[in-house]
Parts: structure tokens; C-alpha cells; sequence
């Protein structure tokens, strides 16, 4: 179970997602209006959700000095890269200056699907960017080294992108299965596949690498 604490500046805001983030796999254990609310929690929290980017650099600092805990912000696509207050850091350079474990940006008109799907990727270690501004990973030094970029040999089937998709949400084999009217069977065989073709040691890292590849998006 993926342990989430909620950042908003009003209850309602903190109560609409609650209700969107809470699953099978994800309990929201707390929420507030203040950044350092969660501090004493920490060790029980796998990922803080931020509603309002103005709040992102104090929560940031608290949990780069923890070195635990992952972080996700909802903000607009257009202030992603940028800041819309002059002299102040936008998210993605205030996200980037942190020693953070992984983190996450969410544009704020996400469904509730990829919210979760962000919080379960970062749970789990990833960086999440909205598609049209992941270009904005590779300025400055890389997230991984440049081994890690390489692109396979063999290309995923269509199949094989639908599995790591599904993969990417947290779905185990049986749900796969469910999800895509398939045996189990047919599932593992093929994750192994796309482990194969993208020299993944895990799901996680076949997720890390379809990812940074562009094969998949959350």
C-alpha cells in the first residue's frame, strides 16, 4: 500500500483528492494546509501530493533533508518550465535543484487515472513530466547515464507497449490479463519480452527505461 500525504491550501481541494487518489493500492494518510505538516510522519510516507506550486520549495527542502519520500505537484503545463512570478524558480528548477528520491509533475486538468499513475511511478522511484515537456530532462546533466539510452535492437509490439502501460499503473499480471482479455500466461511471457528487448532487471526498471525511451507516458 502506497502511503500518500496531501498539501492544499483548502479542505475542499484536500478532500476532492482524497477521493481521487484513494485505491486498492493508495491510502491518503493525511492532509493539510502546511508544508511542514507531514514532518514527523515522514518515515510512514511513501509520497507527498503538493495542489499548489507556490508551496513546492519548503515541502521540497523538508524532504531533500530527510533524504526519503517522493514528491508530486499539480501545476499548469505553461508554468512547468517556467515561473509565472518574475525571480521566482519555476517547478521543474526547483524540482531539479532537490536531492529528492524522485518526484513528479502533474498538469492540474490530469484525470484521476494519471494522477494515481503518477503517484504509483513515483512510489516507485521515477521522474514523471507531462509529454510535451519531457525535452526539458535532458538539458543540463542527465538523470541517467548515457548506456541507460540507449535504444534496443528490437522495438516493443504493440502488444508489449499495451503490457508496460499497464505495468506503468501498478496493474499486477492477473489484472493485466483481465485488463487485456489474455492468459496469464501470455502476460508473463510477455514481460519477459519487453525485459529482453530493453535490458530491464525488474517491472520497475522496464517501466524507468520505456519511459526515458518514450515508449510509454503517465
Amino acid at each position: 500500500m502506497i502511503s500518500v500525504f496531501v498539501i492544499a491550501s483548502t479542505p475542499m481541494v484536500q478532500a476532492g483528492l482524497r477521493t481521487i487518489l484513494t485505491s486498492t493500492d493508495i491510502q491518503v494518510v493525511g492532509e493539510s494546509s502546511a508544508p511542514g505538516a507531514f514532518s514527523e510522519d515522514l518515515p510512514d510516507i511513501d509520497v507527498v501530493v503538493v495542489a499548489e506550486t507556490r508551496l513546492l520549495e519548503n515541502i521540497g527542502r523538508t524532504l531533500s533533508d530527510h533524504s526519503t519520500g517522493a514528491l508530486v505537484v499539480l501545476a499548469n503545463s505553461n508554468e512547468v518550465g517556467r515561473s509565472s512570478m518574475p525571480g521566482h524558480s519555476s517547478p521543474l528548477q526547483v524540482l531539479r535543484s532537490l536531492e529528492l528520491r524522485s518526484w513528479g509533475i502533474v498538469p492540474l486538468d490530469a484525470t484521476a487515472e494519471q494522477l494515481q499513475a503518477a503517484v504509483r511511478a513515483t512510489a516507485q522511484g521515477l521522474i514523471v513530466l507531462p509529454t510535451s515537456q519531457s525535452s526539458w530532462l535532458y538539458e543540463g546533466p542527465p538523470f541517467v547515464e548515457a548506456s541507460n539510452l540507449t535504444l534496443p535492437d528490437e522495438s516493443l509490439t504493440t502488444r508489449e507497449r499495451e503490457v508496460l502501460e499497464l505495468v506503468s499503473q501498478g496493474l499486477s499480471n492477473k489484472l493485466i490479463a483481465r485488463r487485456l482479455q489474455i492468459s496469464e500466461h501470455t502476460v508473463k511471457f510477455h514481460i519477459s519480452s519487453i525485459s529482453s528487448k530493453l535490458g530491464a532487471s525488474s517491472r520497475t526498471d522496464a517501466v524507468s527505461r520505456g519511459l526515458r525511451r518514450g515508449l510509454i507516458t503517465l
